[in-house]
């Protein structure tokens, strides 16, 4: 028999083989110890059973494993089995979930994953670098062709849309859509470099996967996806769907009322990791150690870790985010390693050159990081990376 195995921390260190049990059949059948002898002899490959039950660091940790035929394959039944009613009582935190190999046919993850994007770019041999259309509520197409121009101009990866520019009267989707791949292809037939734009998806959730092949079909080259406004199964339902043959990136927005607690909730590595990869995005966003919405190192390493695993499912690529400028890439590369995405809005837009210059300066920075330079010493060779470190210091 297959198994979901999760395992939640608990502020008790106390009972905990009994609170276990209690849970493991709460979830499952129910009751146990009431029931007639036969009833429980058929009940037994439906009840949930206790891996571990153990005391770390002044907490309780139980780690609680589900038959597999107990839920539907989706996330509403698996999620509302591991965590529903449980989540409701007290504090307890969902600190890891496990989905076994044979819900692989129907948890296929991400199209591209990690390597697949890398290979629409054609960048495999250092970290990819997104930017963000900054000011652009309330403006033209002209001036997102502008903003969209300049990034482009200074050798951008991925450009995506701020998460709260939806579909409107100045910037309709299709048209960026249309817009964007224009410039893309101007792009690329002038300097032979691919990047890609993200274009948020957003309207009523039925019509979210008609949507999204119409952006495609008007030149949408990658969809921003607010995930956890939506739900983890429209995730699912877009990247399972052939026609939708894009890269989607995931958004963290919304998601800090499920990670925002260290007693409550699910933990960040879970959401933002691990389900956000089973679910099937290519990028997950997340917020950074390091700026005004940061998040505690160890949870953010962790994301990237559980968007990074391989199993039945392709490695995303993780994309820590918020508060980024140059001065920080010996950070991102030292804690995330070089297969991740440097994401920057004002790090990027706020440079005293402009924002072909603020791409620029994260070139050179990643570029002196990989060669083990200081960043202050490629910085006397490199105008655009000197004004960065001046505007926005090093932080290490």
């Amino acid at each position: 028999m297959a198994y979901i195995t999760a395992t939640y921390q608990i502020n008790e260190t106390t009972r905990l083989k009994e609170r276990a049990e209690s849970i493991a059949t709460g979830l499952t059948v129910g009751t146990w110890t009431d029931l007639a002898h036969l009833e429980q002899e058929q009940l037994r490959a439906y009840k949930g059973e206790v891996v571990l039950a153990e005391e770390r660091d002044g907490k309780g940790y139980l780690t609680i494993r589900y038959p597999e035929h107990n839920v539907s394959r989706d996330f509403s039944a698996i999620l509302t089995t591991v965590f529903g009613k449980l989540s409701l009582d007290g504090k307890i935190r969902l600190v890891d979930i496990d989905l076994p190999e044979t819900f692989a046919a129907d948890f296929t993850g991400a199209k591209f994953g990690a390597t697949g994007v890398r290979d629409l770019l054609g960048v495999h041999d250092r970290p990819l670098l997104m930017s963000i259309f900054k000011g652009v509520i309330g403006r033209d197409l002209s001036f997102l062709r502008e903003q969209l121009e300049a990034q482009l101009e200074g050798g951008i990866d991925i450009v995506k849309d701020d998460e709260i520019l939806y579909d409107n009267m100045l910037t309709p989707t299709i048209e960026r859509a249309r817009v964007g791949r224009a410039v893309l292809d101007a792009h690329f037939e002038k300097t032979g470099k691919r990047a890609l734009y993200a274009i948020t998806l957003s309207g009523p959730v039925f019509g979210l996967k008609e949507q999204a092949k119409h952006l495609i079909g008007h030149g949408a080259t990658a969809l921003l996806l607010n995930v956890h406004t939506y739900g983890l199964d429209v995730l699912r339902e877009l990247a399972l769907d052939p026609e939708i043959n894009v890269p989607v990136l995931s958004h963290p927005a919304y998601s800090g009322g499920m990670i925002g607690s260290a007693d409550y909730g699910v933990s960040a590595p879970v959401l933002l990791g691990t389900l956000t990869r089973l679910a099937g995005a290519d990028l997950t966003l997340f917020p950074s150690p390091y700026g005004s919405v940061a998040l505690d190192k160890e949870e953010a390493r962790g994301i990237a870790a559980e968007a990074s695993r391989i199993g039945f499912t392709r490695p995303i690529l993780p994309v820590p985010s918020a508060g980024i400028h140059p001065g920080l890439v010996p950070d991102i590369l030292r804690d995330f390693g070089h297969d991740c995405v440097i994401n920057a809005g004002g790090g990027v837009h706020g440079h005293p050159h402009g924002a072909a210059s603020g791409v620029r300066a994260f070139h050179q920075a990643i570029e002196a990081t990989i060669a083990r330079r200081p960043l202050q010493e490629a910085a006397r060779e490199h105008e655009a990376l000197r004004l960065a470190l001046s505007a926005w210091g090093v932080r290490t």
